[in-house]
């Protein structure tokens, strides 16, 4: 028994029969219609070919006749002149000029000269190339030769001599050729020009000087005279490259021998092998020597499995027997455009075709159209196309009944996919709770809406938003208040919606409690309510929707609260929940990250007491010029409009810039003095010169008891003790750091160092094993030991661990100088630091905090709006010049937030008051200094102008700093100062 799933496959429907016939009767007349359009198509190209072919004909006739004929003309009146009876050389270079230009007028000419009966002969040349000249031994300057040669009659002696001339005709070299052997008189043009009284034209033959294809015209002068000129047929070659019709097309002309005078690859001409000669034209190609050998008539040849069309005339032009033109054009190139109208055709019936045959189709089916519409409509809605067009009204009653159902579905289904689409794009939280409000009130048709939240872990529901009548509303004015379900206080209608999901009731005036005032709003003494208690997917209540509708007593109102409506309702607020829980979290997740970034900032200025609040203070002042930038109408900063993500940004990284300080040892951070570490070593030293004095007065007392002068000896131990008190004041001084240290304290630094005290204890115990290990690349000294009042000792040096190295191809960029040790506690080597209190190493580990900024941020999972955080963070010791730490980054390499986080640390740097190793500055102070750094390029120009015309420095001042340092600051000044006026 057949599926009744699966069509009978021995029958096809009625549309299907039309839509074949139809097809075949299209596809039918189209190749009829192809093969007629070829046909004539083919016609008239090769009706075309034959004018082709006659034009070419004339061309080439044309060209000879303009290339002979002012030659002959131009013999004919050289052929008059006087000069050419001359009988030696001096009489005949008056033809120097006429016949120089007649070849500057005449390119085609080779040369013009006149052949003598006594033998004679005297001829000019232009000399237009370079290899001529090289083969007549010419100068580089010569332009003309005159070739002469001279038959003494009576002595049988010949003199040939070539004369070399500049362009203006001036003599410029002679070169005689005593083995010349040229005689005119055995040249056929001679001969034949002496005795005709017409021009002669001699058959084409290659020049023996300039191995050009050319011919010879000759005319007889007088009785013993003959003018001759050579005249080359190059440009025939090109004439006939611009009549090749298609690619393979052949043309040639040759003379009554077969020898090839011209051909488009002029190359194939010569065939210079012992002796150049013409190639025959039969060797040109296989169709030109098919065609040289064909006798029968016709205009068509099969060559090569390949059918030509050619044609073969003769020009009288060109020698004395004329010349052949021979033209050959394949067929199937001939007929390209037949062939490609004859496809364009084949596609322009099967495009027809293929146009025509759905219009049967649709035709054919017209009664079924309705079914399939609807079945079309339902797979789009399966597909969540909701833009698909609505069927048709259909004239059955249940087709109709079935799309007007199916309508109904596709506006309820996709009016819930757009508002949950447009919840879902909503990324704030309070513009979300008004997009849920204005949704269900327009969904619900209702005149007010109220949505009330659950707030932290208690049941309490507050409201946080009011509709009424298509417009947001303050709850103030209305003195809606929070309520807890549980309460025995609470609205009769409220408590239900603790227990199920959805509540219809009607509330009249005194029954509506708080919502009065929304009622005496509608101007309606009593209401339909709908109540949706909002839950998350733990079935936890969130909060709860209230629709309230105006009861006007009609059936309409009815409608509104059909079970199905309440459904939608239902459907919309759960994804409204969802959406809402979704937005809290990622609020509460916001909180909690900002929470604990503020905590580690907190934590960094905590470990310091004398940098505390740096952290706070930067981001605050970073923002006030990030905001003043977004204002700002300036060109620089048009195009800085930051969204909200990139807000977030920069508050993260302005509060995480220095995150790296978490591994900076505070003793480093806090170092007050140059011999402080974890203590001030400075005692240490005191205790050395504690020793010296005491030493000074048991020399004294041992003095006294070996009988020595007691004021000698007194003398002598209280300079002795002034010298210690005040060297040791100087040491004590030199430790404190400034900001610079003369070379004449460091020399006197260095004299102390070397004084010596005695040691008589082992420094080698009670020690930790590393420093032990240290003291171990040094032999121990035999005790006591006299050594220097300040050291320098070899376990003074830190080895640096391999693995803080920094390899040059590092991932991150990082250009930082790093010292060959990590610490250098010698003595004498911190107390001749010049500026400050940081030796060079003590430096490089504060430095290195932003290596540590950069690694720690980079190994944070930002998501993709926060990727640039570490970027703006890391920069904010970067100068603009490239010579900042650690990757040493150009203004241009620098994002503009990340240069604003440049200019508020050094600013909060330069006017902290809570740093042990400096005085807190002043704002002029300050901002003097920051002049100069942007005058040398190490903070940003327009910046530091925005910094100084918006009075940023006085909005950060008059939050952060102390009255004292605030001053009155000269803002021309300043941008003078910076070079950014003039």
């Amino acid at each position: 028994m057949p599926s009744p799933l699966r069509p009978d496959k021995r029958r096809l429907p009625l549309h299907v029969h039309i839509s074949v016939m139809f097809t075949l009767l299209l596809l039918f007349t189209g190749v009829v219609l192809g093969i007629f359009n070829y046909r004539q198509t083919t016609e008239i190209i090769l009706s075309s070919s034959e004018k082709l072919f006659e034009r070419i004909d004339q061309d080439v006739r044309r060209d000879l006749q303009t290339t002979y004929q002012p030659i002959r003309r131009l013999l004919s009146l050289l052929a008059e002149s006087v000069a050419i009876q001359g009988t030696d050389l001096a009489h005949r270079l008056p033809l120097l000029k006429p016949f120089s230009q007649s070849l500057r007028d005449n390119t085609e000419l080779a040369s013009l000269y006149v052949g003598y009966a006594d033998g004679d002969f005297f001829m000019v040349r232009p000399l237009r190339s370079d290899a001529l000249k090289k083969n007549l031994q010419a100068p580089d300057a010569a332009a003309f030769q005159v070739w002469s040669i001279d038959r003494d009659s009576l002595t049988g002696q010949t003199r040939s001599q070539s004369l070399f001339y500049d362009a203006t005709l001036n003599q410029i070299g002679r070169l005689d050729n005593p083995q010349e052997a040229y005689d005119p008189r055995t040249r056929a043009w001679f001969d034949r020009a002496n005795i005709s009284q017409e021009q002669i034209t001699t058959e084409p033959y290659i020049f023996f000087s300039t191995h050009n294809i050319g011919t010879t015209l000759a005319r007889r002068s007088g009785p013993n005279a003959v003018v001759g000129a050579d005249l080359t047929l190059a440009q025939l070659s090109a004439t006939l490259a611009k009549h090749q019709v298609t690619p393979g097309t052949e043309v040639a002309l040759f003379d009554g021998d077969g020898n090839a005078v011209a051909y488009p690859d002029s190359r194939k001409l010569i065939i210079d092998d012992q002796k150049a000669h013409l190639a025959k034209v039969k060797d040109l190609s296989p169709a030109l020597a098919a065609l040289f050998m064909h006798t029968a008539s016709g205009n068509r040849l099969e060559v090569g499995n390949r059918q030509w069309i050619f044609a073969r005339s003769s020009i009288q032009e060109g020698g004395p027997r004329g010349l052949n033109l021979a033209v050959m054009v394949p067929e199937e190139e001939l007929l390209v455009d037949a062939y490609r109208m004859r496809w364009q055709g084949a596609l322009l019936t099967l495009a027809i075709l293929l146009l025509c045959v759905p219009l049967g189709w649709l035709t054919s089916r017209i009664l079924v159209k309705p079914l399939r519409a609807l079945v079309q409509e339902a797979d789009a809605i399966r597909s969540f196309d909701f833009n698909y067009p609505v069927t048709r009204r259909s004239p059955v009653l249940e087709v109709d009944q079935l799309s007007v159902s199916m309508a109904r579905m596709k506006a309820t289904l996709a009016s819930f996919f757009e508002i949950t689409d447009s919840l879902s794009a909503e990324t704030r939280f309070e513009p979300l709770l008004l997009r849920v409000l204005a949704e269900t009130v327009k969904i619900g048709q209702a005149q007010a809406g109220l949505i009330y939240l659950r707030e932290n872990e208690g049941n309490r529901l507050q409201p946080h938003g009011l509709f009424i009548e298509g417009e947001s509303h303050d709850l103030s004015a209305f003195n809606i208040k929070g309520h807890d379900p549980d309460d025995t206080q609470a609205p009769a209608w409220l408590r239900p919606l603790t227990s199920q999901n959805a509540l219809v009731t009607t509330l009249g005036f005194e029954q509506a409690g708080d919502l009065q005032s929304v009622m005496l709003a509608l101007q309606s003494p009593s209401v339909h309510l709908i109540g949706i208690r909002l839950h998350n997917r733990h079935n936890e209540t969130v909060g709860v929707l209230v629709l309230l509708l105006a009861d006007s007593g009609a059936q309409a109102d009815l409608e509104k609260l059909r079970p199905d409506r309440i459904a939608f309702i239902q459907a919309v607020s759960g994804a409204a929940a969802v959406s809402i829980e979704s937005q809290r979290l990622q609020h509460k997740q916001k909180q909690l990250l900002d929470a604990f970034i503020q905590l580690l900032a907190g934590a960094i200025d905590a470990k310091s007491p004398y940098t505390g609040g740096h952290c706070q203070r930067v981001p605050a002042l970073t923002l006030m010029l990030a905001q003043a930038a977004a204002a700002s109408r300036a060109p620089e900063f048009e195009r800085y409009n930051p969204t909200d993500d990139e807000w977030e940004a920069l508050h993260i990284a302005a509060w995480l810039h220095d995150c790296g300080k978490v591994t900076t040892p505070e003793y480093v951070v806090d170092k007050a003095t140059k011999l402080e570490t974890l203590t001030d070593r400075l005692h240490e030293i005191r205790t050395r010169f504690e020793v010296l004095k005491r030493d000074a007065w048991i020399d004294y007392w041992q003095g006294l008891a070996q009988g020595g002068d007691e004021q000698i000896l007194a003398a002598t131990r209280d300079t002795r003790l002034a010298e210690l008190d005040d060297d040791f004041a100087f040491v004590a001084r030199s430790n404190l750091g400034g900001e610079t240290m003369a070379e004449a304290d460091l020399q006197r630094l260095h004299a102390i160092a070397q004084r010596t005290w005695t040691r008589t204890l082992d420094d080698r115990l009670g020690l930790s094993w590393e420093e032990n290990r240290r003291q171990a690349r040094s032999p121990a000294p035999v005790l006591p030991v006299s050594e220097p009042l300040l050291a320098d000792k070899p376990e003074h040096l830190f080895e640096r661990n391999s693995a803080e190295l920094i390899p040059t191809d590092n991932p991150w960029g990082f250009k930082l100088d790093v010292p060959p040790h990590k610490y250098n506690r010698g003595e004498l080597y911190n107390l001749s630091i010049t500026r400050g209190t940081l030796t060079r190493e003590e430096r490089y580990i504060i430095n290195h905090h932003m290596v540590q900024t950069i690694l720690m941020l980079s190994h944070l999972p930002f998501p993709g709006h926060l990727s640039n955080v570490m970027e703006i963070a890391a920069g904010h010791h970067e100068k603009m010049d490239g010579t900042g730490y650690p990757r040493q980054l150009t203004r241009e390499q620098m994002s503009l937030p990340a240069r604003m986080m440049a200019i508020a640390d050094i600013f909060e740097a330069l006017t902290a008051a809570d740093r042990p190793y400096k005085k807190a500055k002043t704002l002029s102070e300050a901002l003097g200094i920051m002049a100069f750094m942007c005058r040398d390029a190490h903070i940003d120009p327009q910046l530091f102008a925005l910094f100084i015309e918006e009075q940023i420095y006085q909005q950060y001042a008059d939050r952060y700093l102390e009255p004292g340092q605030i001053d009155a600051v000269d803002r021309q000044g300043l941008l003078a100062k910076a070079g950014l006026v003039s």
